[in-house]
């Protein structure tokens, strides 16, 4: 499937030499969810505002929709909606005006009935006549949403569209998002809640320093990446590890009632038989066990510390 959008070689100087963008290349396929990590200052919102032609690059170049940015401006910006993380609204203005205002921005015809769906997906529609400054912080995330989906893009970047805001504005955003998948909407989201990344994304993007470490399939990522621990629970509990033991990368836990063992999926073998094996002859009676996946922070947490070093 062709890409809907692609980013080549992306750089971005500043006039004191510093690079935030450092050669980013990236193709993203029409109706998937992207979810870009990096911590404060990767190059995230500065990747989102080159593509959406807020800001412009020193190099490279970025297609939507076979539209070029600079080139093919106007097609290419009519297919991108944006959700900024800064709230700047026009505070005297009404919530619906404010959204019919950005749908005719775009030379799009008045469709009120387009309109009134996005304002009640968002719960936004018995405050349509409020002015936006009656609005708390979470209503005006959600005018935020409604604006960018006002004119229908097929390309849709949320740039930390949750930060900072309720838990039920959150799950809307995320049944909003399915949804719009559903219709084959590409949305690319940039979040500091990585269980958001895990719950929605179809691929996981980190970013760093202005490069793009790696962009995989998000199932693919854990299963690669990833590694299981095994917490045998103990009949009496221990406050040593026996020297027999000292082969086994193991953890005591739990005031000494348990035992963690780490270990990689991606190897032949596991090593969990003998060391249970090992455990018992020990006089280390198992009482129960349970195992662990690695979850998509600790994978982020462990691919930005590389990075650093």
């Amino acid at each position: 499937m062709a890409a809907i959008l692609s980013v080549r070689d992306l750089i971005k100087r500043y006039d004191d030499g510093f690079e935030a963008l450092k050669g980013v290349t990236l193709d993203i396929e029409k109706g998937e969810i992207l979810a870009l990590l990096g911590p404060n200052g990767a190059g995230k919102t500065t990747l989102i505002s080159t593509i959406c032609g807020i800001t412009e690059g020193t190099s490279g170049s970025v297609t939507v929709g076979g539209h070029d940015i600079v080139k093919g401006y106007r097609a290419a910006r009519s297919m991108i909606g944006l959700v900024p993380q800064e709230i700047n609204l026009e505070p005297f203005e009404r919530v619906l005006n404010t959204v019919r205002f950005s749908r005719g921005l775009f030379g799009k015809p008045k469709n009120e009935a387009h309109i009134e769906k996005i304002l009640r997906q968002l719960s936004l529609w018995d405050k349509k006549d409020n002015r936006i400054m009656e609005l708390s912080g979470g209503m005006k995330r959600r005018v935020l949403i409604a604006k960018a989906l006002s004119h229908e893009p097929e390309v849709l970047f949320l740039d930390e569209p949750t930060a900072g805001v309720d838990v039920e504005l959150r799950k809307d955003m995320w049944e909003i998002v399915a949804d719009l998948k559903s219709h084959g909407t590409t949305i690319i989201l940039t979040t500091h809640y990585i269980e958001e990344a895990e719950a929605i994304a179809d691929r996981i993007g980190v970013i760093a320093k202005g490069e793009l470490l790696l962009v995989e399939e998000k199932q693919a990522l854990m299963t690669r990446m990833g590694q299981k621990q095994l917490q045998i629970d103990l009949v009496e509990p221990v406050t040593d590890l026996p020297a027999a033991l000292g082969t086994y990368d193991l953890e005591i836990t739990d005031e000494g009632n348990s035992v963690l063992y780490t270990y990689d999926t991606r190897r032949e073998r596991t090593g969990i038989t003998a060391l249970l094996a090992a455990l018992a002859k020990q006089g280390m009676i198992m009482r129960d066990l349970q195992t662990r996946q690695s979850s998509l922070e600790d994978i982020f947490v462990g691919l930005v510390a590389e990075d650093a070093a």
